[in-house]
């Protein structure tokens, strides 16, 4: 067994919703059923008994060794508690040749799993160890080191609750949710609305003391102090009992509490700046640790927390009662986990010490042993949920605290003996207010209820019906896909909204180009959604990204399929037939948002037949109204077709009547495959609500010059002689192209052409077969890249497409496509038409320009 290629899937694609990794896997001949390795599946299951069933994807099917690392690959995350269910392997055209696709959580957690499961079964084969609980610990060890912390997963969790799409921007808590010009975004539970400056506050815990006395807010008083005597002297300022800690800490480093004399003064000093340089005493408030969290203008969670401790048994040591409590699976080395291990480190050795204790000491039977002056659960404190017994006052105070420092979401650390009573009438106080404050507490108490905390700072982020999304258009097919994205947008923006457009010639915000070449992928897609000024996006989709990395999106409010023809890039990738193209492009199809609408072509069947996989609506266009489109206008559908000299939107007893004379995309209706283009687009336009004068106005002012639709029909007059410049690159689009052309005028026709090395042969003597039907004039020339074809070798297939023309009178090969152009320029006379299908679009549209503006 050999696994070729690796491809990680981060977005909906050709097998699933769920993010995959897809593995090419080739397997021998004894290797294709496991019946044929004896003991194989025996020896394997030994090695990880916890492994499922083998699952081919129909009865015919045997278990080859590529299923076997599908399922191995699978249950390896699931033992090690990641939330995967989907994997898959497929058969391709190759004999002994698979593809394998295996959902995974977290993209370095699958590429592990596949690399153990290969493992797994070498072993198996070679009869050889495989350490399998080493492997599920590498696992969730690497899972745990790399997901999202309780916080942010919580926050997260919500937000895909509501439907919000989010995206993580870095391998920390930096988390996008939405789009474009509705994205927010949070850095574990920092909002982008919480304030550097507020966030400063609090770390300076006694300016944060200023403020809170100046609100209102009950506060133990103290300030900072610059020597150990300096200490003693604020002390007795406040009066004993007091708190000696660094004025900037955090996580209770450097604490020491409830100290009485000079001598534990002076230590507490010298014991906080071993952590930091500024110190400051504060008078010693009595009872409970409280944290409230304020969301908002709401208090949303409120909890007791206890500092880490043991409970003596008379028997065992301090060490060993540790070692025992961090045995509770609650309990983990970092965030992951909803409690910490408790750590026996300096700080605990120090305030043993203080108890007259060490790590060997044995306690006394129900003696309580404090581990840490705080009660951190970053440090192996607990929590016990306490929203419900909190007063309406002390409510108000937390509240008032998170306003005065001017955080979002804060977290209010307390002293008191209850939260039922005033803190003012127990002599309780606000300690701290800390920013980014930690969840875990509240979303899994070590007693109590868990409190939806995620969803509150969500629904702070949110209004109610909000779900951060933006319009989105997919546009995918055969030929026309850049035309259609570029109106489509162009529709947008005469709505007044700032449209993001992603196509072959790059990407455009609000009509800027802001990155150049083919970006018709995913990861421009993207790019797009993070853009803050965008308010829709309308992206080219186009087959290699889906098949490399999947969509860009989890999904789409319109989904338009031009059509599905010959020659776009068949036999690579093993996409093979039209067929197999027609489930790629469908991928757009079924990822159409429940409320959303696919746009298929009503007259190619290829399109039509993917209207059973949309989960929304369908609108189809075409020419002319056909059998498919009847049955589904009588069903009350919508359709978009071509009646005489306009384009007719109907549904139900709706119909409207769009000119195309006021279209000169489409040169008074006379260029088919531009009727097909704006058809599209209006139907598109039609599902997303856009005003129909706006719709018009922005049919009549988009055209094919070179500027607004780079090689996309481009007309030039070159001295009385018409010039196109095109991409067209297929043969359904050359067909196209001279079905255009026919209804033009011309005394001779020339075309100059080339072709892409990367399409299969026949496609290549396809077009050539079609150019010597409908052209007297034929310049070949070679593109700048063969994409793997020898010099020579694709000019060689077009000539055997060109052996019997019936028209072509004129042959010229020429090398580079530039002298290709200038030596069909100087056969042109006026009256006579010129057919360019450019390679390089924007060197050659200006090298044709430059030519003409020298002949004017």
């Amino acid at each position: 067994m050999e696994i070729s290629r690796i491809r990680t899937l981060r977005g909906p694609n050709l097998w699933s919703r769920h993010t995959s990794i897809e593995t090419v896997v080739t397997c021998d001949e004894p290797e294709l059923s496991i019946t044929n390795l004896p003991g194989f599946e025996t020896r394997l299951r030994e090695r990880f008994p916890a492994l499922g069933m083998f699952g081919p994807q129909s009865l015919e099917e045997t278990v080859s060794l590529a299923h076997v690392l599908e399922t191995a690959a699978l249950w390896l995350q699931a033992q090690a508690g990641c939330p995967v269910t989907f994997s898959r392997t497929t058969p391709t055209p190759e004999a002994g040749v698979y593809q394998v696709a295996v959902e995974y959580s977290q993209e370095e957690v699958g590429r592990l799993a596949v690399e153990l499961a290969e493992q797994l079964i070498q072993s198996a084969l070679k009869d050889e160890p495989f350490d399998c609980g080493a492997a599920l610990r590498q696992i969730r060890e690497l899972d745990e080191d790399i997901r999202l912390g309780p916080s942010t997963g919580s926050i997260v969790d919500a937000a895909v609750m509501r439907g919000i799409p989010y995206r993580r921007l870095t391998s920390g808590s930096l988390v996008q949710f939405g789009w474009g010009s509705k994205q927010r975004r949070i850095q574990a539970a920092e909002t982008d609305i919480s304030s550097a400056i507020a966030e400063s506050i609090a770390q300076d815990k006694e300016l944060t003391k200023k403020l809170l006395h100046a609100g209102g807010v009950p506060v133990p008083m103290g300030r900072p102090v610059s020597d150990a005597d300096d200490a003693w002297a604020a002390a007795q300022e406040v009066g004993v009992p007091v708190v000696v800690k660094p004025l900037d800490g955090n996580q209770g480093k450097g604490v020491s509490v409830n100290l009485f004399s000079k001598e534990q003064v002076v230590a507490g000093y010298e014991f906080a700046r071993s952590f930091r340089r500024n110190i400051m005493v504060e008078r010693y408030l009595p009872g409970h640790d409280f944290r409230m969290l304020v969301v908002g203008d709401k208090l949303v969670a409120a909890a007791r927390r206890e500092p880490p401790h043991v409970i003596g048994d008379g028997e065992h040591t301090i060490r060993q009662l540790v070692d025992t409590v961090n045995l509770d699976p609650q309990r983990g080395d970092g965030h992951a986990t909803s409690l910490t291990k408790i750590r026996l480190d300096e700080i605990a050795l120090g305030i043993l010490a203080k108890q007259d204790m060490t790590v060997d000491s044995v306690p006394a039977k129900g003696a309580r042993v404090i581990l840490r002056n705080n009660a951190n659960l970053s440090t192996g404190g607990t929590a016990t949920d306490v929203t419900d017994d909190v007063h309406p006052e002390v409510a108000a105070r937390a509240v008032e605290a998170a306003r005065m420092i001017g955080l979002d979401v804060c977290g209010i650390d307390a002293l008191a003996e209850t939260l039922q009573r005033p803190l003012e009438e127990q002599n309780g106080g606000v300690v701290e207010v800390n920013a980014a404050p930690g969840l875990r507490m509240h979303l899994s108490p070590s007693f109590g209820k868990g409190r939806d905390v995620g969803k509150a700072i969500v629904d702070s982020m949110f209004a109610d019906g909000e779900n951060g999304r933006i319009p989105v258009v997919a546009v995918t097919g055969t030929n026309g896909k850049t035309t259609t994205v570029r109106l489509t947008a162009h529709m947008l923006t005469a709505n007044g909204l700032r449209t993001g457009m992603t196509n072959t010639d790059g990407i455009y915000v609000q009509g800027q180009r802001i990155d150049t070449g083919d970006c018709s992928g995913p990861r421009s897609a993207r790019n797009v959604l993070m853009h803050p000024d965008v308010d829709a996006a309308v992206f080219e989709t186009a087959r290699g990204g889906m098949l490399r990395e999947g969509l860009g999106f989890d999904r789409c409010d319109v989904a338009i399929v031009t059509n599905i023809g010959m020659g776009d890039h068949l036999g690579l990738n093993y996409i093979n037939t039209v067929e197999d193209l027609a489930r790629v492009k469908q991928i757009i199809v079924r990822n159409v948002a429940p409320n959303g609408m696919a746009v298929l072509n009503g007259a190619d069947p290829h399109s039509a037949r993917m209207a059973s996989a949309c989960p929304g609506a369908v609108t189809y266009f075409a020419t002319e109204l056909n059998a498919v489109m009847a049955e589904h206008m009588a069903q009350g559908g919508r359709v978009v077709y071509r009646d005489g000299d306009a384009i007719v939107a109907r549904e139900g007893k709706f119909e409207l009547r769009l000119p195309l004379v006021q279209m000169p995309l489409t040169m008074n209706g006379t260029i088919p495959f531009q009727v097909d283009n704006a058809m599209a687009a209006i139907a598109a336009a039609w599902a997303l609500g856009l005003n129909w004068d706006r719709v018009m106005e922005a049919l009549g002012t988009f055209s094919t010059d070179s500027e607004t639709a780079p090689g996309r029909f481009n007309l030039f007059n070159y001295k009385g002689a018409t010039i196109v410049a095109d991409y067209g690159h297929n043969p359904d689009a050359i067909a196209a192209l001279a079905q255009a052309l026919a209804v033009m005028p011309a005394k001779k026709r020339a075309i100059v052409i080339s072709g892409a090395g990367d399409r299969r042969d026949e496609d290549i003597m396809m077009q050539g077969k079609i150019v010597g039907q409908h052209f007297d004039d034929v310049m070949l020339y070679e593109d700048a890249c063969q994409r793997g074809r020898q010099d020579g070798e694709v000019i060689g297939l077009f000539r055997k497409g060109l052996k019997d023309a019936p028209r072509a009178t004129y042959i010229e090969e020429i090398r580079g496509e530039f002298l290709a152009i200038d030596k069909a320029l100087a056969r042109l006379k006026s009256g006579d038409l010129c057919l360019i299908l450019v390679d390089q679009v924007e060197e050659a549209l200006a090298h044709i320009a430059q030519r003409v503006a020298e002949a004017a």
